[in-house]
């Protein structure tokens, strides 16, 4: 074979190689494609610490929906420092009809005991709860929530990849607004307050 054709085969490998390390990546979890829109929501019911809590629970209040895990490195308490610093920009008023429901979707590690820890370390207005996989599934789905656990650790340990909107829900326990990760605090405040002139 000429150095010539070696050349042009040599090149068809590289680009084939290259090609492949762009455009094949292993499948991650499926992550679904957001949807325009507010999701349904709707009412709940898991454990906490002191017994079941209902969404139905905070009726003719403002509540903030979350799905989060303790064990999360750094998106879980980013956002909820951001939600504390929300509530602690409202007037003591406005404090009292506002509560916090944070999601673990990560049952299988989340005690009830582990989630009033966890909680109360951000804000005593934040209730964690938990319940079956099955249970958490059903309402991840409903408000349009992403996670998916992935694979184990040498350690164990293992992470939970998930999505991180705070779901607004209005008295009447409508979903109202949906506000994305990084969504600073100073807005957050601003739509619990237009939440609760609804």
């Amino acid at each position: 074979m000429s150095n010539r054709a070696l050349t042009y085969v040599a090149l068809l490998l590289a680009s084939l190689v290259a090609g492949l390390a762009i455009f094949w990546h292993p499948a991650p979890a499926e992550r679904p494609l957001p949807m325009p829109g507010l999701p349904a929501g709707g009412d709940f019911t898991l454990q906490s610490v002191n017994g079941p809590v209902s969404l139905t629970d905070f009726r003719g209040k403002v509540v903030l929906v979350y799905f989060g895990y303790t064990y999360c490195p750094d998106i879980c308490p980013t956002a909820l420092i951001t939600v504390a610093d929300a509530i602690e920009q409202l007037d003591p008023g406005e404090q009292e009809r506002v509560a916090v429901i944070f999601v673990s979707v990560d049952p299988a590690r989340d005690t009830p005991e582990r989630l009033r820890e966890y909680a109360d370390f951000f804000h005593p207005r934040i209730v964690g709860v938990t319940g079956s996989e099955e249970d958490v599934g059903g309402i991840a789905q409903a408000y349009r929530a992403f996670y998916a656990k992935q694979p184990d650790m040498e350690d164990g340990g293992y992470v939970v990849d998930h999505s991180a909107d705070i779901y607004v829900v209005a008295a009447d326990g409508r979903v109202v607004d949906k506000l994305i990760h990084g969504t600073i605090a100073a807005k957050v405040a601003q739509s619990i307050r237009t939440a609760l002139r609804l």
